[in-house]
């Protein structure tokens, strides 16, 4: 399994941003997709999932409202759409597949990520 995460940078407070992960090596629209971040200093937090046919999805109390998640299974993507970014959503992102709601459960299992900072 290999996703690679992308499209982090700077923007500031109440903007927006999408990342993208784009999978190969396995079935991509057999998988659950999740989202996660490392803040600076704190363990992973999990932030939402996307089931295979894009008809179920959950978001965790600090993003909802704001983050959208989304999948192309044709092109083996998948998105996280961020609104109103906040100064606490700077992190490096991660997108891994579904292994529950805890982040510790992530942990070994994400890759290089994507940094975002949200300054002004």
């Amino acid at each position: 399994v290999q996703l690679a995460e992308s499209g982090g940078g700077v923007v500031q407070p109440g903007g927006s941003l999408r990342l993208s992960c784009v999978g190969s090596g396995f079935a991509f629209g057999n998988m659950d997709l999740s989202w996660l971040r490392r803040a600076p200093g704190k363990g992973l937090e999990w932030l939402s999932v996307i089931n295979t046919g894009s008809d179920s999805r959950s978001y965790a109390e600090s993003v909802k409202g704001r983050f959208i998640i989304s999948r192309d299974n044709e092109e083996n993507t998948l998105f996280l759409h961020m609104n109103n970014l906040r100064p606490e959503d700077t992190a490096v992102y991660y997108c891994a597949e579904f292994r529950g709601v805890s982040g510790s459960m992530y942990n070994g299992y994400t890759g290089q990520g994507t940094q975002v900072t949200v300054s002004s």
